[in-house]
């Protein structure tokens, strides 16, 4: 009998399944700095961290909801308002020949059917915000948004390159869009691109953009003067609007969606959650510290009474090295950041080939003294005089094993500082899956290598 074939699951469901479990997890594990009797509850605490678990919340509500994020910056009067309203097909974004029409980011939606929900957002020119709320309105939207549009018309500055190279620091897939062909005949890509290259010779950023990632249209096309024959032979002269030439750029965005549109609405919504996650065991860190100071010093007095003590060198080395396992993940328990005993281990792995050898060197320090120290209180029996001896291994053995326990609680705080997003479904490993599936002919895989050099540990 023939088997049935198994559909192959589609890639993007799985990436947006994953990127679910991910978050909810996450607020699983965060919620409980906020539960009043719970060991990590604090209320301070559950203050400091409250704009951060929105943030989680947030982006679980757009993948349960399907919400691709698309935002268009510019400078002024380069038609960004005039853009959208032609994706909508209505005028329902202002526009006027005065600069500055747009005052404030605005979103509509873009109906189109059931291929996706999207949320398109309006933002001011660039160049009419002062410098500070410039930029911080900027990393705002670009932050939210899951893909960009740069909309120019005419010679692109070096204002404009600028701002383009700016937005490209926010890791999200960047379409430039040329409006307004129709008053610029002359102007193709490769004279774009041309022109692109030449703004940032150089420059580390010399390409911004790949050339299929440049579109060409006119959003609200001049009005023009067309000659009108009536029957009886007069002639009269009238002014019409042709309509927007907007297809190319259209095609574009529906492509994307189609082939890696909740791919990406996964990936920056984990992008999002890992900051959060980041930012909450940060505030823990600070909020926690005098108690985990308390907490390291308690453990490095055990860890060397133990050792100092233990007459088998063996067990000197595997309680060491319980001892600092037991640290790390008491440390985590303290900050309220969930940490199983597989991650510990990684975590003192990390820990110990990072440290430039001092710790490794404290291991094998504590492994010869140990067996001097073994060997003086096997050979006590007999000479009574060695036991100075042993007196002498285990004070110094005591003393490494102790620096090592501070070392590495230290360290592990460092670490945690990021979050636990290493796990199983922590943000950094789910995105790692995504960008290690998406494929060569998508926009997400142009960004692949700068994504994965930011995830910091990704080769930990």
């Amino acid at each position: 009998m023939t088997q049935p074939q198994q559909v192959p699951k589609n890639p993007q469901e799985t990436h947006l399944n994953r990127a679910r479990a991910s978050i909810r997890q996450a607020l699983s594990w965060y919620s409980n700095l906020r539960k009043p009797g719970q060991a990590s509850a604090n209320p301070k605490l559950a203050g400091l961290v409250k704009p951060e678990l929105e943030v989680l919340t947030a982006s679980l509500n757009k993948l349960d909801h399907n919400i691709i994020v698309i935002a268009a910056f510019g400078l002024v009067s380069r038609g960004k308002s005039a853009v959208l309203n032609a994706l909508l097909g209505q005028k329902i974004l202002q526009t006027g020949p005065l600069h500055g029409v747009t005052q404030y980011p605005r979103s509509v939606r873009w109906n189109l059917g059931d291929k996706a929900q999207v949320e398109l957002i309006d933002t001011p020119g660039l160049d009419e915000i002062a410098g500070e709320a410039r930029s911080q309105m900027a990393k705002d939207v670009a932050r939210q948004a899951d893909l960009i549009l740069f909309v120019v018309a005419g010679d692109i500055t070096r204002t404009e390159y600028q701002a383009l190279c700016e937005l490209r620091q926010a890791q999200k897939p960047l379409i430039l869009v040329f409006n307004k062909i129709d008053l610029y005949p002359d102007t193709d890509r490769e004279k774009i691109y041309k022109n692109l290259q030449q703004l940032g010779a150089g420059s580390i950023q010399a390409k911004p953009l790949q050339p299929d990632e440049i579109v060409m249209i006119a959003a609200e096309p001049a009005p023009v003067e067309v000659r009108v024959e009536w029957p009886d032979g007069k002639v009269t002269y009238e002014w019409e609007t042709p309509p927007p030439q907007i297809d190319e750029l259209k095609q574009t965005l529906l492509k994307i969606l189609n082939r890696e549109g909740r791919s990406l609405i996964a990936l920056n919504a984990l992008i999002q959650a890992r900051d959060a996650e980041e930012a909450i065991a940060f505030k823990t860190i600070d909020v926690r510290q005098q108690e985990a100071e308390a907490l390291i010093w308690q453990f490095t007095k055990y860890k060397a009474v133990a050792v100092g003590l233990n007459p088998i060198a063996f067990l000197d080395v595997l309680g060491g090295t319980v001892a600092d396992l037991a640290l790390i993940r008491s440390l985590a328990r303290l900050y309220g950041l969930p940490m199983t005993g597989y991650e510990a281990g990684r975590l003192l792995k990390t820990i110990l080939f990072s440290s430039g050898g001092l710790l490794l060197g404290e291991l094998g320090s504590s492994l010869i003294l140990g067996l001097g120290k073994s060997t003086a209180a096997i050979a006590s029996g007999d000479n009574p005089s060695n036991i100075t001896a042993f007196a002498g291994s285990a004070i110094a053995q005591a003393g490494i094993a102790g620096y090592g326990a501070y070392a590495v609680g230290k360290a592990a705080q460092v670490y945690l500082e990021k979050g636990c997003t290493w796990g199983q479904l922590g943000a950094s490993t789910v995105i790692t899956e995504i960008l290690a599936e998406v494929e060569s002919n998508t926009i997400l895989y142009r960004l692949r290598q700068e994504l994965e050099r930011n995830l910091g540990m990704a080769d930990d």
